[in-house]
Protein backbone atom coordinates (compact mmCIF):
# COMPACT_ATOMS: atom_id res chain seq x y z
CA UNK A 1 0.00 0.00 0.00
CA UNK A 2 1.15 3.52 -1.05
CA UNK A 3 0.52 6.34 1.19
CA UNK A 4 -0.84 9.29 -0.48
CA UNK A 5 -1.34 12.45 -0.53
CA UNK A 6 -5.24 14.30 -0.47
CA UNK A 7 -6.22 18.00 -1.28
CA UNK A 8 -8.31 20.14 -2.38
CA UNK A 9 -8.19 20.44 -6.47
CA UNK A 10 -6.87 23.63 -7.66
CA UNK A 11 -6.29 25.14 -10.99
CA UNK A 12 -3.25 23.39 -12.10
CA UNK A 13 -4.76 20.51 -12.07
CA UNK A 14 -7.04 20.89 -14.95
CA UNK A 15 -5.49 18.56 -17.45
CA UNK A 16 -5.06 15.80 -14.76
CA UNK A 17 -8.52 15.96 -13.60
CA UNK A 18 -9.84 15.95 -16.93
CA UNK A 19 -8.29 12.78 -17.96
CA UNK A 20 -9.58 11.33 -14.53
CA UNK A 21 -13.24 12.96 -14.95
CA UNK A 22 -13.10 11.71 -18.25
CA UNK A 23 -12.12 8.04 -17.21
CA UNK A 24 -15.22 8.66 -14.87
CA UNK A 25 -18.06 9.43 -17.36
CA UNK A 26 -16.58 6.75 -19.95
CA UNK A 27 -17.00 4.54 -16.80
CA UNK A 28 -20.65 5.27 -16.75
CA UNK A 29 -21.39 5.49 -20.27
CA UNK A 30 -21.62 9.49 -20.49
CA UNK A 31 -20.21 11.17 -23.27
CA UNK A 32 -18.34 14.29 -21.89
CA UNK A 33 -18.19 16.95 -24.72
CA UNK A 34 -15.58 19.56 -24.16
CA UNK A 35 -18.89 22.22 -22.93
CA UNK A 36 -19.46 19.59 -20.62
CA UNK A 37 -16.15 19.24 -19.22
CA UNK A 38 -15.81 22.79 -19.07
CA UNK A 39 -18.72 23.80 -16.59
CA UNK A 40 -17.94 21.01 -14.15
CA UNK A 41 -14.58 22.64 -14.19
CA UNK A 42 -15.85 26.35 -13.73
CA UNK A 43 -18.06 25.02 -10.92
CA UNK A 44 -15.12 23.39 -9.02
CA UNK A 45 -13.67 26.71 -9.74
CA UNK A 46 -16.41 28.89 -8.26
CA UNK A 47 -17.28 26.78 -5.49
CA UNK A 48 -20.45 25.13 -6.33
CA UNK A 49 -18.75 22.20 -6.17
CA UNK A 50 -15.40 20.94 -3.99
CA UNK A 51 -12.88 19.05 -5.94
CA UNK A 52 -10.44 16.70 -3.70
CA UNK A 53 -8.10 14.76 -5.46
CA UNK A 54 -4.76 12.22 -4.54
CA UNK A 55 -1.44 11.67 -5.14
CA UNK A 56 1.67 9.92 -4.92
CA UNK A 57 3.95 11.97 -2.74
CA UNK A 58 6.76 11.37 -4.80
CA UNK A 59 5.19 12.21 -7.87
CA UNK A 60 2.97 15.54 -6.81
CA UNK A 61 0.47 16.68 -9.61
CA UNK A 62 0.25 13.23 -11.27
CA UNK A 63 -3.69 12.70 -9.87
CA UNK A 64 -4.45 9.26 -8.72
CA UNK A 65 -7.82 9.84 -8.20
CA UNK A 66 -10.69 12.27 -7.17
CA UNK A 67 -14.06 13.14 -5.52
CA UNK A 68 -16.49 15.81 -5.97
CA UNK A 69 -18.53 16.67 -3.24
CA UNK A 70 -21.04 19.50 -2.47
CA UNK A 71 -23.38 21.07 0.56
CA UNK A 72 -27.25 19.65 1.02
CA UNK A 73 -29.60 20.99 3.13
CA UNK A 74 -32.05 17.96 5.03
CA UNK A 75 -34.68 19.58 6.31
CA UNK A 76 -36.23 16.54 7.87
CA UNK A 77 -32.93 16.29 9.98
CA UNK A 78 -32.36 19.75 10.09
CA UNK A 79 -28.86 19.63 9.38
CA UNK A 80 -26.71 20.64 6.40
CA UNK A 81 -25.26 17.48 5.18
CA UNK A 82 -22.83 16.57 1.82
CA UNK A 83 -23.41 15.02 -1.50
CA UNK A 84 -20.66 12.78 -2.70
CA UNK A 85 -21.23 13.27 -6.58
CA UNK A 86 -18.32 11.63 -8.13
CA UNK A 87 -15.80 9.10 -7.00
CA UNK A 88 -13.47 7.82 -9.55
CA UNK A 89 -10.06 6.31 -8.68
CA UNK A 90 -7.52 5.86 -12.07
CA UNK A 91 -7.40 2.06 -12.87
CA UNK A 92 -3.52 1.69 -12.62
CA UNK A 93 -4.04 2.79 -8.65
CA UNK A 94 -6.72 0.52 -7.66
CA UNK A 95 -6.36 -1.78 -4.93
CA UNK A 96 -3.49 0.55 -3.58
CA UNK A 97 -5.78 2.64 -0.87
CA UNK A 98 -6.54 5.96 -2.99
CA UNK A 99 -10.16 5.05 -2.29
CA UNK A 100 -9.68 5.19 1.35
CA UNK A 101 -7.26 8.36 1.48
CA UNK A 102 -10.34 9.88 -0.94
CA UNK A 103 -12.93 8.86 1.41
CA UNK A 104 -10.55 10.19 4.43
CA UNK A 105 -10.08 13.98 3.05
CA UNK A 106 -14.08 14.09 2.83
CA UNK A 107 -14.86 12.99 6.08
CA UNK A 108 -11.73 15.74 6.97
CA UNK A 109 -14.23 17.95 4.77
CA UNK A 110 -17.51 17.66 6.07
CA UNK A 111 -16.44 17.78 9.53
CA UNK A 112 -15.11 21.64 8.53
CA UNK A 113 -18.09 22.45 6.76
CA UNK A 114 -20.36 20.89 9.62
CA UNK A 115 -21.94 18.85 7.78
CA UNK A 116 -24.07 16.16 9.87
CA UNK A 117 -23.50 13.35 7.30
CA UNK A 118 -22.33 12.29 4.08
CA UNK A 119 -24.50 10.44 1.03
CA UNK A 120 -23.98 9.44 -2.25
CA UNK A 121 -25.48 6.66 -5.17
CA UNK A 122 -23.94 3.95 -6.81
CA UNK A 123 -25.01 1.88 -9.71
CA UNK A 124 -26.38 -1.38 -8.84
CA UNK A 125 -23.77 -3.63 -10.67
CA UNK A 126 -20.82 -1.49 -9.48
CA UNK A 127 -19.53 -4.11 -7.48
CA UNK A 128 -16.25 -3.67 -6.63
CA UNK A 129 -16.99 0.14 -5.44
CA UNK A 130 -20.05 -1.18 -3.75
CA UNK A 131 -18.08 -3.52 -1.70
CA UNK A 132 -15.84 0.04 -0.64
CA UNK A 133 -18.98 1.37 0.61
CA UNK A 134 -20.48 -1.04 2.42
CA UNK A 135 -17.22 -1.10 4.53
CA UNK A 136 -17.27 2.33 5.03
CA UNK A 137 -21.00 3.37 5.11
CA UNK A 138 -24.60 2.05 5.86
CA UNK A 139 -26.93 1.18 2.66
CA UNK A 140 -29.84 3.05 2.81
CA UNK A 141 -33.10 1.77 2.09
CA UNK A 142 -33.70 4.62 -0.32
CA UNK A 143 -34.54 4.19 -4.10
CA UNK A 144 -33.29 7.08 -6.38
CA UNK A 145 -35.73 8.59 -8.82
CA UNK A 146 -35.10 10.58 -11.64
CA UNK A 147 -37.52 13.64 -13.14
CA UNK A 148 -36.05 14.58 -16.46
CA UNK A 149 -36.97 18.03 -17.20
CA UNK A 150 -35.70 18.69 -20.73
CA UNK A 151 -38.10 16.17 -22.36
Amino acid sequence: MTDWTTRALTEGDKDEWARLFEGYCAFYGRELTPEHRDRVWSWLLDGRLTGLVAERPEAPGRLAGLAHVRSVVRPTAGVLAGYLDDLFVDPRERGEGVVDALFEAVRSHARAEGWGHLRWITAEDNYRARAVYDRLATRTPFLTYHLDLES
